[in-house]
């Protein structure tokens, strides 16, 4: 009898329909698995047979043929053990085979039976409710995870013997219950609070100015000054993901295997912080199937990148498309895969080798060539590309003595999201989330500056040497800053305090 069961396959953080067709015909007892398979997949022969005698089968002692389609479509992990066993029931009439053509079937297969969780299985239910399948019958331990999906019933059972029953007797099982999402979208208080950072007023200005308007942003000064501190803030001061942001990000760490609670929601904004020892493909996404890297992880969040100068150089090039377009693309012989990747770039270094360029107290002990070098690390187009260049100083004597608390994380958090209410207000036929993505065309109609703006701005592009790039970035800073002051219109003192935030392009 020949028997077909659905599941399915990720490529990128999408999911493919996969058919496993089963065909139990006379012949030695063996099982023939074709359709590009891999290791993992070729396995689960030896897996599937052992775990349908201790469920209570009997495996067909006969030849079974079985083909996963399409079958230029490599097939890779543990998630096809359950679809694999289900077929063998059904073409050997263990099982009724009614519902098959209506549920996919997901999960690994132990050897007594019983079934452990799988990565990627949200993308794969909304892939399932697209494609109009009923249902999804996965491990218990991935039932809340895929329950997340509106319009699909989710079934999770704990061993092998449980699917076949409810395959005999589905009125028996009720399906899993959808979690409220909207519930699990409470903003938390942020771990990390501004009200730890002492002094330092200019930059944590430009941290508000990065949050509110999604800006990059670096920050150069000597060891001790705060960088770091001020970086790892950045997230608590960001506004909560809406639901669909919080799905995007969810699906992208199920793929990834890095979900903390199975049947939740992300609910907070992504801060990944890979060491400057990191290679390309790590950071970018790759491998010879590709997989998300750190920036795909950090989609709707924070990439902090401390040290950046101690990063190769190549590795740092590979930010520079991602940084424009928002997603990164991996082309690979076989396949060719799309990730998202909107983040927001913070980064922190010193300004020179020994770290005391510029100091007030600590002299410099670098020769021009070294910082020269040292500099070379950062290219142009890179720099063009971080809208917010901080000098952070070093904190004054009483500044470290007296233990006088900074402006709280909340608050600021509330003035970010007022700004970016204001934001989505002008922009929500563009479906545009913050300042930093808008267009030419939206510069055109958005950033208009009158004759004193304008002549402030040209002084500046002729004075720092600035890309068309570079101004189009200071146009979409002041833009945030006017938002964050509650003004329509671009003013003078708007695109002053954008301008300063560009003095350490070419910083030596």
């Amino acid at each position: 009898m020949l028997a077909r069961v659905w599941s399915a396959a990720i490529v990128g953080i999408d999911a493919v329909k996969v058919g496993v067709e089963v065909d139990v015909s006379g012949g030695l007892p063996s099982i023939v698995l074709v359709g590009l398979p891999d290791t993992a997949v070729q396995e689960s022969r030896e897996r599937v047979k052992t775990a349908l005698k201790n469920a209570g089968y009997m495996p067909p002692m006969r030849k079974v043929i079985i083909n996963l389609t399409p079958a230029d479509l490599r097939k890779e992990g543990p998630s096809f053990d359950l679809p694999l066993s289900i077929g063998i029931l059904a073409a050997s009439e263990q099982i009724s085979p009614e519902l098959l053509g209506d549920y996919l079937f997901l999960g690994e297969v132990s050897l007594d039976g019983s079934l452990r969780a799988i990565a990627g299985v949200l993308p794969i239910a909304a892939a399932a409710q697209a494609m109009g399948m009923v249902g999804l019958v996965v491990p218990e331990d991935n039932a809340q995870e895929a329950a997340l999906v509106d319009g699909l019933k989710v079934f999770g059972f704990k061993h092998l013997a449980e699917v076949g029953n409810f395959l005999n007797n589905p009125l028996l099982y009720p399906p899993v219950p959808t979690p409220d999402r909207r519930a699990q979208l409470q903003a938390t208080p942020p771990s990390l609070d501004l009200r730890d950072v002492k002094g330092q007023a200019h930059a944590r200005r430009a941290l508000e100015i990065a949050a509110a308007g999604g800006h990059n942003l670096i920050f150069v000064g000597p060891p001790g000054s705060g960088k770091t501190m001020l970086a790892r803030r950045l997230s608590g001061i960001l506004p909560p993901l809406n639901l669909e942001e919080a799905l995007e990000v969810t699906q992208i760490h199920s793929v990834a295997g890095l979900l903390k609670e199975r049947g939740s929601l992300v609910r907070d904004r992504p801060f990944r912080s890979p060491h400057h020892s990191a290679s390309g493909p790590s950071l970018v996404g790759g491998g010879s199937y590709p997989r998300p890297g750190e920036i795909s992880l950090a989609h709707r969040g924070v990439l902090f990148l401390d040290e950046l100068t101690e990063f190769k150089r190549d590795v740092l090039e590979f930010l520079r498309q991602p940084l424009e377009d928002g997603q990164v693309t991996i082309s690979r012989t076989r396949q060719s895969v799309s990730f998202p990747a909107r983040f927001t770039l913070v980064a922190s270094t010193n300004p020179c080798p020994c770290g005391y360029y510029g100091d007030t107290i600590q002299p410099c002990t670098c020769s021009p060539r070294q910082r020269e070098n040292y500099w070379a690390k950062l290219s142009g187009p890179l720099m063009d590309r971080i809208d917010l260049q901080v000098a952070a100083n070093r904190l004054k004597p009483e500044e470290i003595t007296q233990q006088l608390e900074g402006e709280p994380s909340l608050p600021v958090r509330d003035r970010v999201q007022a700004a970016r209410q204001r934001t989505l207000d002008r922009l929500q036929n563009d479906h545009i989330q913050c300042n930093a993505d808008m267009e030419s065309r939206h510069l055109r109609r958005w950033c208009v500056l009158d004759d004193t703006s304008r002549m402030v701005l040209e002084g500046a592009i002729r004075k720092l040497g600035l890309s068309a790039r570079a101004t189009d970035r200071i146009l979409k800073v002041s833009r945030t800053i006017a938002d964050l002051a509650g003004s329509d219109q671009l003013q003078t003192p708007h695109v002053a305090e954008a301008i300063q935030y560009r003095t350490i392009d070419r910083m030596q």
